[in-house]
């Protein structure tokens, strides 16, 4: 059975893809590492890649786990990236995400508040049902405020400006917290939003299959 690594969003964890049939492959969900002061995506990512076997492997990343996969897929041209409502590039991230390194308000908002902020950030995520919205709960009550302000910072200041030829990208036309008319996608999922692990689950699910063993 083909062995799958999966990276989840800004700091979610592995509960993020509870959703998916992953019946056909062997998943490995890969932990956050602690970033260093200095990290940026590129060097962090090569960290992380550090857990991945083989010359061949299969990444799937999603949201900020799928811009960490870009990175690591420019490293290692022989493995295959799919990315998840994410970015390929500093360009496919909205020019109002962008604008906010000039003003970096983030900084200095308390852990506490970080969490607030998440937990009624339902409309940008796309969590509009109770179960989702509950999952949106746990995730940020469970999250670390300092790693959330690292790889938002991280994100901000990311200048990577090429696709690699070994990434396959997914994306949902109602993701607002990543829009798609910003980026270009090779499998458009109908009205999936960021969070569309969760209610396109069933469709994704069929489509992983089918690029993963292709």
């Amino acid at each position: 059975m083909q062995k799958v690594y999966f990276i989840s969003g800004l700091g979610a964890d592995k509960r993020i893809f509870d959703f998916l049939d992953l019946r056909f492959c062997e998943p490995v969900f890969l932990n956050w590492l602690t970033p260093g002061n200095d990290d940026t995506l590129p060097s962090y990512a090569k960290k992380m890649a550090e857990n991945i076997k083989g010359s061949n492997a299969i990444i799937v990343g999603l949201s900020f786990g799928g811009m960490l996969a870009t990175e690591m897929a420019k490293q290692h041209p022989g493995w295959k990236v799919i990315l998840i409502a994410s970015a390929k590039t500093k360009h496919e991230v909205p020019w109002f995400w962008r604008a906010a390194r000039y003003l970096p308000v983030y900084k200095w908002i308390p852990g506490k508040w970080m969490k607030v902020i998440g937990k009624n950030s339902n409309y940008i995520f796309g969590a509009f049902e109770t179960s989702q919205k509950k999952i949106i709960s746990q995730i940020i009550t469970d999250t670390d405020p300092q790693f959330s302000k690292w790889a938002i910072g991280s994100i901000l200041h990311w200048q990577n400006e090429t696709k690699p030829a070994n990434v396959l990208h997914l994306h949902g036309t109602a993701d607002k917290l990543l829009p798609l008319k910003y980026l270009k996608a090779d499998h458009v999922i109908d009205g999936g939003t960021h969070l569309m692990l969760i209610d396109k689950a069933p469709e994704i699910s069929v489509l992983l299959r089918r690029l993963i063993e292709t």
